[in-house]
């Protein structure tokens, strides 16, 4: 009954998940597959447009998103430093991200398809923040000290886990990214909130996202 009920669930989210359109699939596959996808930046009118979108669901176990998915990761190994990225910043509005996992042994990079915050600590914690898609900006963010994830992988496996400090403040980044919501914005919206400063950011902090 138990794995009824989970197949049920991979084929409503599935269902739920948007085909990728004729213009996404040209993007995703537009030169060497194994290359780095350009990433947008918000001095770009179109591309600043592209960041503030909403993002779609995409199917996992479309091919296109596993090349979207391995393109995405190029992309994030070609910047200086960056411990992150979103698919918009490469131009596609689709829930997949890349995060470095500082919370793990060798801190890999991982991907993860239509993730979603189910819940979120109200301690928060205060640190810097960049993007890779926002030239010269920097600032101090409040973040969850911890959050609850929900993801699939490229097999359309779901799975859910906790994360703390540092790194979770990484997929809240990106996950914003998915939502439009740049930190050029967010700090103008959080201008008059205040919250418990707490301390969970490391060295490694000056990652961009």
């Amino acid at each position: 009954m138990k794995k009824i009920s989970l197949l049920f669930i991979l084929f409503i989210g599935l269902m739920n998940a948007q085909k990728l359109t004729p213009s996404e699939i040209s993007m995703i596959n537009q030169g060497d597959k194994n290359s780095a996808l350009p990433i947008y930046q918000t001095t770009d009118e179109n591309q600043h447009k592209t960041l503030l979108n909403l993002s779609a669901e995409i199917d996992p176990l479309d091919k296109n998103t596993a090349v979207l998915v391995s393109r995405m990761k190029e992309s994030l190994l070609s910047t200086d430093g960056g411990v992150g990225i979103a698919a918009p910043q490469v131009g596609i509005n689709r829930k997949v991200i890349w995060v470095q996992r500082f919370d793990k042994k060798g801190e890999p990079l991982e991907y993860f398809i239509n993730p979603v915050i189910v819940w979120r600590s109200e301690l928060q914690n205060l640190g810097p923040e960049g993007d890779l898609s926002i030239p010269d900006f920097r600032d101090q963010f409040y973040r969850s000290k911890v959050i609850q994830l929900e993801y699939v992988d490229l097999k359309g496996q779901k799975y859910s886990e906790i994360v703390e400090g540092f790194t979770a403040v990484i997929f809240q980044h990106e996950i914003d990214h998915l939502f439009g919501i740049l930190i050029s914005d967010k700090k103008e919206k959080e201008k008059n909130d205040s919250y418990q400063k707490v301390d969970a950011f490391k060295k490694s902090d000056s990652g961009m996202r």
